[in-house]
Parts: C-alpha cells; structure tokens; sequence
C-alpha cells in the first residue's frame, strides 16, 4: 500500500512539509517509521502523494527481518520527534537486525493528542506505562479508557486503535516486532465501536489490558513481580513482567531459548553482571546466556520482556 502513488515530493524537512499539506487539505493515509518519521502517503484531491526526505530508504517489508542477537547496554540518550508529536528514544540502536525496535516515549505537555484512528501490519507490540496516565480507546474494547504507571496493554495485529489524551510528563514503553513498519490510517472506523468483542482474536492474537493496580507481588527467582497473562494473550509469543527486590542479594536468570531478553530500568538502580544500570536504562541479553542483577536499590523496578522465537511460528503474520 505505501508504495502506491501518483507524485512524489521530496522535501529536505518532513514534519514541516506534512504540516503545510496537511493545512492545505491533505489527508494522511501511511506514515513511517513512527519514532522517526520520513516518508508518508496522502491524498489530496484524489492524487496520492508520496511525501519523503528519505527517496532512497527502504520501505517496510512484509517479512520478517533475521534476528541478530548481542548484548545491548543503553542509557539515557536524546529522544527525537516522532508520530503525532511524541517523543522517542532509541532503547536498541542495532534493531538486532531490524527484528525489533523498543523506545522510551515521552508527551512533555500532556492534553488531547495529535493521533487518529490508525493500525500496524506487525507481529508483536505491547506498550507500558512508566510514568503518568494515558487514555486511549481500541476497536471492539468497549469505551476508552485510562491507562496508568505499571500498566500493559498488547496491541494485536491489526486492531484499529487510538490515543487521546495525556497526562504532562507522560512516558511509556513500547515494543514493537518488526522494528520498522507503517502506520495505516483508518479513515472510515470511528472509534468506539458499538460492538464489544473481548474475545476477538487479531492475527492469532487477543487485545490485553494489563491494570497493575489489581495484580498482587507474587515470588519470581529470589524476587518478586506482577505477571500479566500477554503469553496467553499472544499466542505464546511474548511474556512479560515487573520485578522488585524482595531481600535477596542477586537476581539470577536462567537462560532464555527464545529471542528478545529485555530489560527496562523503571526507577532506582543496580549492577547488571557488575555493570552500573540506573533509572531509564535499557539492556538486550542474547538467548542462552545466563546472567544476573544485584545491588538493587530498595526501590529498584525493572520491565522484564522475552519473546519466542517469531519465526518459527505461523501466528506472527505481518
């Protein structure tokens, strides 16, 4: 669909020239990518305009990128302007091949937000909140609703969704497999729908609304976490959790047999196999190595993430 147009128009500053397309009656139909974005399709006056500062990129592909694993240490770094005016931080500057991409997003201002209606071709993609609130409203999920710190939701394939509003300084998580991959308008669906689906399935998968406010602390390896249930959700492709210090000195992992091990430094701070971590670092540990945490601050929490391996499985479709 990206790749259907009648004009082209490459512009040296992309958010500016959207902008004043926009303004002149231009619709948005394709945008990407979302923490960077640099080429997008609009329709103005029944001509489909592909709009770039980037002629040369590859576009998305609808296959899966080969997995590259490597051990990913990343701190604090600045964010840039991504989609709808949000900002996001690079958490894995590698991709690990392109397979994934995690980012650190931030609304300094809060309020109404820029979005629309809109879906992803993916395979996988969770959001969590760190800090603030969010209210966003899902296809089949009934009316909008407030997302909060420690809360998930997985965003399945295809489920045409939206973000509303937010609070000042909000910032949340979001992991997305592919790393790169559009933003499709949906010009046509007004959310909420008026049809309430809890157990609709989206490309294998089930939409999850993760409220911590109602798990408990449960024992986890010499710690303790709130679990979700995104394995069940997703088909078995992704699980994750947050963790706290419960007076063990060391944290200690086994190894992983799937892809993605990753971990977000939510607050406080620690030693990640004796290297310093603080709050809103970010590490990738390969599949099948061991590795472990101490001196965890009392208010140490960590995002803990792990993923199956995609492409062995038929329910990761793009």
């Amino acid at each position: 669909m990206a790749d259907q147009f009648d004009r082209e128009i490459v512009c040296e500053d992309f958010n500016a020239e959207l902008n004043r397309l926009r303004d002149a009656g231009a619709r948005l139909d394709v945008i990407y990518p979302a923490d960077d974005p640099h080429t997008a399709i609009l329709t103005h006056d029944g001509v489909r305009v592909r709009l770039t500062s980037r002629p040369d990129a590859a576009p998305p592909s609808r296959e899966l990128p080969r997995f590259h694993p490597e051990l990913v240490v990343s701190g604090g770094g600045g964010a840039g302007e991504g989609r709808a005016g949000m900002l996001y931080r690079d958490l894995i500057p590698s991709r690990l091949g392109g397979r994934y991409i995690a980012s650190h997003i931030t609304i300094p201002t809060g309020g109404p937000v820029e979005d629309w209606v809109h879906f992803h071709h993916i395979a996988l993609q969770l959001i969590y909140v760190r800090r603030g609130w969010v209210r966003v409203v899902y296809e089949g999920q009934g009316a909008p609703f407030v997302m909060e710190s420690g809360d998930l939701v997985l965003q399945p394939p295809g489920i045409r969704h939206r973000v509303l509003e937010s609070s000042p300084g909000l910032e949340v998580v979001e992991i997305s497999a592919p790393a790169l991959h559009e933003t499709f308008a949906d010009h046509d669906m007004a959310l909420p729908t008026p049809q309430l689906e809890p157990g609709r399935l989206f490309g294998g998968q089930a939409f999850l609304r993760h409220v911590a406010a109602q798990i408990p602390w449960t024992p986890f390896v010499g710690a303790e976490a709130q679990e979700t249930r995104l394995r069940e959700a997703s088909d078995g492709l992704v699980s994750a959790r947050t963790i706290r210090p419960a007076g063990m000195p060391t944290i200690d992992f086994e190894p992983h047999s799937g892809e993605l091990v990753l971990g977000f430094i939510l607050n406080g701070r620690a030693r990640l196999d004796g290297e310093e971590i603080a709050s809103a670092d970010a590490f990738v540990v390969p599949p099948d190595r061991c590795w472990s945490l101490d001196k965890m601050s009392e208010d140490f929490r960590l995002l803990h993430v792990t993923t199956a391996r995609l492409d062995e499985s038929a329910r990761s479709p793009l």
